[in-house]
């Protein structure tokens, strides 16, 4: 779970990195322009820890035994 939300973090910091106000579409459907925040996009690098879990023996450990028990 907590791999998820790391993941998830990551995704939406990202996107308020490239775009402002978090909006990639215009109302009229086309892409906005990427304006990129410096600013935002280290605190995007902070969620990139989810590259760690994923690698982590104990997570993958726990998540393995979680499939087992809940399928």
């Amino acid at each position: 779970m907590a791999r998820k939300f790391l993941q998830m973090g990551y995704t939406r910091a990202r996107r308020y990195t490239n775009y402002k106000g978090g909006r990639k579409y215009k109302e009229n459907g086309e892409i906005n322009k990427r304006q990129i925040d410096p600013v935002k996009a280290k605190s995007a690098a902070i969620f990139e820890k989810w590259k760690l879990a994923r690698t982590d023996e104990e997570y993958l450990k726990m998540k393995k035994a979680h499939q087992k028990e809940f399928g």
